[in-house]
């Protein structure tokens, strides 16, 4: 008869912890395809080309960069919507489990703007290349982009300065690009768990909560000079009432970034200043 076990002695044997990533492919092919036919649909092929590229290359980011940490998440899913002016709400990623480090949280939510951004720029290029500068009508209905400053740097070495009454006339493969960098100024925005919200706790810690704060108080004022800011600021307004402004913390909060990483830091504030502008559409009548 053998003797009792003490209570503290634990099975020789745990079972393995659940395999992770494994994915269904076929609700996020779905989907892929839905937004093929929306962004097609509405915008037309060559939007919906650039378009898919842009934002897969940003979640594909995410996505490839959790691999690296190993940190669970989800495929890529992209978002098709009945919208004239986009077809697409975007696409996301669902991370599954909490983040290690503040170097792991840093990689990920970095890793989707700079992707995002690296595969815009040569359609913003090529797009602005294609477009027509040409006079700009009189009255009656229009839709006017707002032009970030890197939009404008490259519009000036493309087509010079432009005449008095005239503009230019966007190729949709540069409005793709266009919205790609809509895409990544709201992503960088240092709020919650935007991908901003990361880069900004994994660099300042708890003090974080400070910027979503200000980045709150920011995007409301805008949403009073100009309607296009107006979902933004509900968005955010929401978020911040069920989430609060803390970031949750990973599980290593202590080890800080490596002086590359804090470069890189740097380097997602200027793509912010880049691509960011104050007044994205305005519709006159």
């Amino acid at each position: 008869m053998s003797e009792p076990q003490p209570f503290w002695v634990y099975p020789a044997e745990l079972p393995p912890p659940p395999p992770k990533f494994q994915h269904k492919a076929g609700r996020p092919l779905l989907l892929v395809l839905l937004t093929v036919v929306t962004t097609t649909y509405f915008v037309g092929l060559e939007y919906s080309f650039a378009i898919l590229l842009i934002l897969g290359a940003h979640e594909f980011g995410h996505y490839f960069a959790c691999r690296w940490h190993n940190v669970d998440c989800t495929l890529p899913f992209f978002l098709p919507a009945p919208l004239p002016m986009t077809g697409t709400f975007g696409a996301v990623i669902r991370i599954l489990e909490p983040f290690p480090s503040r170097r792991a949280l840093f990689d990920i939510g970095v890793a989707g703007p700079l992707a995002g951004f690296i595969t815009l720029i040569p359609f913003l290029i090529i797009g602005i290349s294609l477009s027509t500068v040409d006079v700009v009508p009189e009255g009656g209905f229009g839709i006017w982009l707002g032009e970030p400053v890197l939009f404008k740097w490259i519009a000036r070495q493309i087509h010079g300065p432009l005449l008095e009454g005239t503009d230019i006339f966007i190729h949709p493969l540069g409005y793709a690009a266009w919205f790609g960098m809509l895409a990544t100024a709201l992503n960088l925005l240092p709020f919650g768990q935007l991908d901003g919200g990361h880069i900004a706790y994994a660099v300042l810690g708890p003090r974080a909560r400070y910027l979503s704060i200000a980045t709150l108080g920011l995007v409301i004022a805008l949403a009073f000079l100009t309607e296009s800011w107006i979902v933004m600021a509900l968005m955010l307004s929401a978020m911040a009432w069920f989430m609060g402004y803390r970031h949750p913390a990973p599980l290593d909060d202590h080890t800080p970034l490596t002086p590359g990483r804090v470069l890189v830091a740097l380097l997602a504030l200027a793509m912010l200043i880049g691509c960011f502008t104050p007044e994205p559409i305005t519709i006159t009548f």
